[in-house]
């Protein structure tokens, strides 16, 4: 298990909830079209969920930043002080007498303490408002395993609260399982799923495998160097030290990252539970895990599909449902799976899962079909919204999706008003009944020598980005799949 100190900046901003929209009708998908949308009320949000948290989620820039110090810097200065040494030590032996750890004053982690305090602090604000999301459901699995709760801050050292963080040796997720060791404690790894992303099923395996390193050693800090470097490693220190069993007495024997990981665990858990002293407070967040709930799925399920129904966004269901590997929940035989919603879209997607799941399956099914025919070369339509208009009405007509009519127009819900405007680049061209009224649309065409049809003749000089700009709506990696072109 290695250590994974990763700190990333995630907005979470609050999302509240007004109405709650009725239920479509099953006959609602007839003859080959979408869901009616309008049959779903919008959801008004005071502050939608920023959508970079997501792309900041996966970058490994602060990760590596952090991975450097704690495998080749040494604590064993300490070149600023956030706090007198002795209020320190008082603190310490607090903090020790309430746990089970063996918390002891030491320049080591003083210094580890001083550098959160003075180069991370925005972080474990950040970090302090995912754990009101995260920290009570690893609370309730560690007291069900007598386990010391304080052992939660142990997931921000593996992974700063990202259950999709992965190393570059494979491990994953919040408590960073490798392979191996995640199907040894029953955690489903498939293309579709990864249980070592799942909050609650990868936290009920580490609670397994702390509490056995844990009746291996009989010390708290023993195990949790073993979570990071293996028993075996452990074991080792304990045989070169002399035969000691306290960690600081063993700490030169260990691998060097591990000599790091307990000081900075005990590190994360004082800055934690003395952020009031440092005037830490964590960043606004209305999100908590109580306010969420799960349904089981019945059908294969893409997160995108619900997005577009539910106008939930497609971060936030991914924060919410981060073992699904390719944002898709998969329907196998004799096995469950489940969707995490917040508890306001309970009601409303059990009263229309038929529809959904209709809706789900029509899309994936259309995927499966060959391209549809293309217009010519940047043909752009200006499309006027008529009475009975929707999204999922207009985008099925031109053979597009519903994120990329709302992504060409700068759509941040799926409301449309009568006589307005859309841009739209057509993967096909619509019915003959729809082109006759020209009233309703304006073309743009521009002409290609080298383009006939659906197909492209390469000249010297082109690459598939260039290709692709002349194609609105159409990027490098559809060209790859349509030609079965390699990843060069």
């Amino acid at each position: 298990m290695r250590c994974f100190l990763f700190f990333f900046f995630v907005v979470m901003l609050s999302l509240a909830q007004e109405g709650i929209p009725p239920t479509i009708e099953a006959d609602s998908i007839k003859n080959d079209t979408l869901i009616k949308k309008p049959t779903f009320k919008e959801y008004p949000y005071a502050v939608k969920m920023d959508s970079l948290w997501l792309k900041e989620l996966y970058s490994l820039e602060i990760y590596d930043t952090i991975q450097k110090i704690i495998q080749t810097e040494k604590f064993d200065t300490i070149p600023y002080k956030a706090i007198p040494t002795d209020t320190l030590k008082k603190r310490l032996a607090a903090l020790n007498d309430k746990t089970p750890f063996n918390i002891e004053y030491n320049e080591t982690l003083e210094s580890v303490i001083n550098r959160f305090l003075k180069n991370r602090k925005k972080s474990l604000q950040r970090l302090m408002a995912l754990s009101e999301f995260y920290f009570p459901m690893f609370e309730r699995e560690l007291d069900a395993k007598n386990i010391p709760l304080e052992l939660k801050y142990l997931a921000i050292v593996e992974s700063a609260l990202n259950p999709r963080a992965k190393s570059r040796v494979g491990a994953t997720g919040l408590w960073q399982f490798m392979f191996v060791t995640g199907k040894e404690h029953g955690l489903d790894v498939s293309s579709y799923v990864d249980e070592r992303s799942d909050p609650i099923m990868s936290t009920k395996a580490a609670c397994v495998f702390l509490d056995k390193l844990y009746k291996r050693f009989g010390d708290w800090d023993l195990a949790l160097a073993a979570y990071n470097s293996g028993p075996g490693n452990v074991s080792k220190a304990i045989r070169r030290s002399g035969g000691h069993t306290n960690y600081w007495n063993i700490r030169s024997y260990l691998p060097r990252e591990t000599a790091g990981y307990v000081p900075i665990f005990q590190a994360t858990m004082y800055v934690m539970e003395y952020a009031d002293e440092y005037e830490l407070v964590a960043d606004k967040s209305k999100y908590r895990h109580f306010e969420t709930d799960t349904v089981r799925v019945k059908e294969q399920l893409g997160l995108e599909h619900v997005s577009e129904l539910m106008d939930i966004s497609l971060e936030e269901l991914q924060f919410l449902n981060p073992s699904y590997k390719l944002d898709i929940i998969p329907k196998v035989k004799d096995e469950a799976y489940y969707i995490r919603l917040p508890k306001y879209a309970i009601g409303d997607f059990v009263s229309n899962e038929d529809s959904i799941y209709a809706y789900s399956a029509k899309i994936f099914n259309q995927r499966e079909k060959a391209l549809p025919e293309l217009t010519k070369v940047s043909s752009r339509i200006r499309y006027k919204v008529r009475k009975g208009d929707y999204l999922g009405k207009i985008a099925n007509r031109y053979g597009v999706r519903v994120s990329q009519i709302k992504r060409w127009n700068g759509l941040r819900t799926n409301n449309l008003s009568i006589g307005q405007r859309l841009t739209i680049y057509p993967r096909r061209t619509s019915s003959s009944k729809t082109s006759k009224k020209k009233s309703s649309t304006t073309t743009t065409k521009t002409t290609n020598k080298n383009i006939t049809g659906s197909s492209y003749t390469v000249v010297s000089g082109d690459t598939l980005y260039g290709i692709a700009k002349k194609f609105p709506g159409i990027s490098s990696d559809n060209i790859k799949e349509w030609n079965n072109l390699g990843s060069s």
